[in-house]
């Protein structure tokens, strides 16, 4: 009896070694594997939140600056720091030096490259223009050189931080997708330690007696279960012995294993809704400049109550783009943020833009994800009614049916021809990548949006003639606030 006992104890140390140590590997992997993964979307994160910091107010602060310098040169001490347009580009210039030289890309290397070089002409400009400010009679020569060398500079390195932030967007979605390649090569590495584990079991068990053999079985058939997938699968053993201390560690390896599955699965869904929040509370800054210009040539004419009607529309634009970090609105107030946008840009395209808004009255009871609606107008103007010649209309709609929220969003500009149309329905879902030459990114995050938070099966659908003008519908569960 000793000796079997005396056998048994090493032989069951020898399979508790053989799956720990796999385990160990495992789960060093796992962790290694977890912590690169959140290095390098902090990374992104930086990447993207530096430039972000120039993309905001760099172009209105140095315009403005350089604005006083041009118009009061002899009072411009007394009103702005004229050291700020040369130490907001010093400071841009090591940012995007810094990024350069951290960039992991040949694309963002060529682009920061790109702004860095703008940025060095846009510090000669500013040099020369404040040189010949104090000159007499170059108060025209530097109006114009103020036009066309530092504004179009500065509005060309807004376009180029954008761009960045775009590319450096995308490598979101990269390193999405190789979370889930690591996720599913942790699975399958998973799965095979298990079989091993099982197989040394099964060998070693074969020579103990017979008295322990059902609670090596127990426990192989507890190993089958997790090799696939079952983590909650536990062994119970009442007596205490060799067998006992195997079974507490097969447990404690599987709900480790379950924990760092779990947790990279987490990681994924909290990585791209990250991704998607941070596209979505981007806000269009032409948009803005535009309409700000408008309201500023308004105010120079003197046409007072325009300018409270811009001022007013834009309040109320951005008040439903904030909504208070909402996710969700009424569809009352994604109306109304529509018909604030079609206002703005109806002051601005009023010889060839006209809307109608056409809710059934229950619809408004119900809540929709914010900023479903908008983006689809804003493509129907953008790439319908610009393309088209003439006055153009677009024309939305909302209905409930059969337990679900039907919108529609109708131009009659310029439509699509067949093989365009078949590309943007394959970008919207996805089937093929969106670049700035293909377009459909704005279709695209709406859709994708809309099947995170609401499920696969809604979405956009999108039809179109060319000459005749596009229509996208989107479905979505129609739930009561």
């Amino acid at each position: 009896m000793g000796k079997k006992g005396y056998s048994l104890k090493n032989r069951l140390y020898m399979l508790l070694l053989v799956s720990l140590l796999p385990l160990t590997i495992l789960i060093t992997y796992l962790l290694v594997m977890t912590n690169n993964v959140s290095a390098q979307y902090d990374e992104i994160v930086e990447k993207i939140t530096k430039a972000n910091a120039y993309n905001i107010n760099f172009k209105d602060d140095l315009d403005y600056s350089m604005y006083i310098i041009v118009v009061n040169a002899e009072r411009a001490n007394e009103i702005i720091d004229t050291n700020k347009p040369m130490q907001m580009i010093d400071e841009a210039r090591k940012v995007f030096g810094t990024l350069s030289k951290e960039a992991d890309t040949e694309a963002a290397r060529t682009r920061l490259s790109g702004i860095i070089k703008s940025l060095d002409t846009l510090r000669d400009r500013v040099t020369e223009i404040e040189e010949s400010a104090l000159v007499s009679g170059s108060y025209e020569v530097n109006l114009e050189r103020l036009d066309l060398d530092i504004r179009v500079l500065t509005e060309l390195i807004q376009e180029e931080i954008q761009y960045y932030i775009y590319e450096q967007t995308r490598n979101m979605e990269t390193l999405r997708e190789g979370i889930r390649n690591n996720v599913e090569r942790a699975i399958s590495i998973t799965s095979v330690l298990l079989i091993v584990i099982l197989i040394g079991s099964l060998t070693i068990s074969h020579k103990i007696v017979e008295g322990i053999t059902s609670p090596i079985r127990h426990l192989c058939h507890a190993a089958e279960r997790a090799g696939r997938g079952d983590f909650e699968i536990r062994t119970h053993e009442e007596r205490i012995d060799e067998i006992a201390v195997l079974s507490a560690s097969f447990n404690r390896m599987v709900e480790e294993i379950g924990k760092l599955v779990e947790d990279i699965r987490v990681e994924e869904l909290n990585l791209r809704a990250a991704e998607l929040r941070l596209l979505q509370e981007q806000i269009n800054p032409h948009f803005l400049y535009n309409t700000l210009d408008n309201i500023i040539w308004l105010a120079e004419s003197n046409e007072t109550a325009q300018v409270v009607n811009m001022v007013s529309a834009l309040s109320d634009f951005f008040r439903t783009t904030l909504s208070k970090g909402k996710d969700y609105i009424s569809v009352r107030d994604e109306e109304a943020h529509i018909n604030s946008y079609l206002q703005i840009q109806q002051f601005r395209y009023r010889d060839i833009l006209t809307y109608e808004i056409d809710m059934d009255e229950e619809v408004y009871d119900c809540e929709i994800l914010k900023l479903t609606l908008q983006p689809l107008v804003e493509n129907a103007l953008y790439h319908g009614i610009k393309g088209k010649r003439g006055l153009g209309q677009i024309r939305i709609t909302g209905c409930i049916r059969d337990g679900l929220l039907e919108f529609q969003v109708q131009d009659n500009g310029i439509g699509m021809k067949e093989e365009r149309l078949r590309e943007v329905r394959r970008i919207i879902t996805g089937e093929m990548e969106h670049t700035k030459e293909k377009g459909g990114f704005g279709l695209f995050n709406v859709n994708e949006r809309i099947r995170l938070n609401y499920g696969r099966k809604y979405g956009l659908r999108i039809d179109s003639t060319y000459g005749q003008g596009t229509c996208i519908w989107v479905t979505v569960p129609a739930v009561k606030k």
